[in-house]
């Protein structure tokens, strides 16, 4: 088995309302035991970190921070995942946190890097040009609202590696490729994933909402026509999407965020979810592993 990465889902609520948000298309089916379950906590720290290592045992070395909510809300956590992962025999030094950026300031910043040991921050934005567009897709009360360029100058200050992953609204029909890139520069991103926006089978008011808001197959295409006529190529990543090198800056399209393509060899990730057992799948129970 082949896994790209492990996604460990940090238990929480979230002050945002995204209008694409694939959670919402999906209820949480497991219990928090690793949080709620005092009386036995001893227990499911040990099989929590069971699965971490079951992960790295079969050759997984990337730890992805993130959930159904924003994992920054829940600080207590991810001081409880920094002492297990380090506790365990192979730990992960290679850790990722996926982000809409709330709440993310100076303190937050050093905690992350020094005590957490989180190296590359994910920040997840539905316009890149607009922090109140941003907002406004992503349902960010005002006081939780970002500013974009300021953040990514304070995340950049602290040396992470800075990864934009680009939820691909109808904000970006309206510029081309070279603006998107030059942008992306700007910011100081040192990679870039473009998100098709995931949308599932059912009728409900997310679908609805992507249908009428994700950016037009032209747009996607050219993106990616793009990278490959001006980028290089770096290599194929192990659930087939491939890497380019673009104006110094790492770039990939990612077509199947909820890992809905199967390859027998292949799993593009684990989920590690709070009732301390492994999955394949975000949106089926399942898919449960070990």
């Amino acid at each position: 088995m082949k896994v790209q990465s492990l996604s460990v889902v940090v238990p929480g609520g979230c002050p945002n309302k995204c209008k694409f948000c694939v959670s919402h298309l999906h209820k949480e089916d497991t219990i928090n035991q690793i949080e709620k379950n005092k009386r036995f906590i001893d227990l499911y720290e040990e099989d929590f970190m069971k699965r971490l290592l079951f992960a790295r045992d079969n050759g997984c070395n990337v730890a992805i921070l993130t959930g159904d909510g924003e994992p920054l809300i829940n600080e207590k956590f991810l001081n409880q995942f920094s002492w297990m992962n380090f506790s365990i025999e192979s730990p992960f030094r290679w850790i990722e946190i996926q982000t809409s950026g709330v709440t993310l300031n100076d303190e937050k910043l050093r905690w992350l890097r020094n005590k957490v040991g989180v190296s590359t921050i994910s920040l997840s934005l539905s316009s890149i040009f607009c922090s109140l567009k941003n907002a406004e897709y992503n349902g960010t009360p005002d006081n939780f609202i970002i500013d974009i360029d300021y953040l990514c100058k304070e995340i950049k200050k602290y040396d992470f590696n800075l990864r934009l992953s680009i939820n691909m609204t109808d904000v970006y029909n309206s510029y081309s490729v070279e603006k998107i890139f030059k942008k992306c520069s700007e910011l100081g991103a040192n990679q870039v994933t473009f998100r098709v926006l995931y949308e599932s089978k059912e009728e409900n008011k997310v679908n609805t909402w992507i249908k009428g808001h994700r950016a037009n197959t032209e747009v996607i295409n050219n993106i990616q026509e793009f990278i490959i006529s001006k980028g290089r190529r770096l290599e194929v990543l192990p659930f087939g999407a491939t890497r380019y090198s673009i104006f110094g800056i790492s770039a990939i399209i990612d077509n199947d965020c909820m890992s809905t393509n199967s390859d027998k060899d292949v799993v593009k990730y684990l989920i590690l979810r709070p009732n301390c057992k492994l999955y394949t799948k975000w949106d089926d129970v399942g898919s449960i592993l070990f």
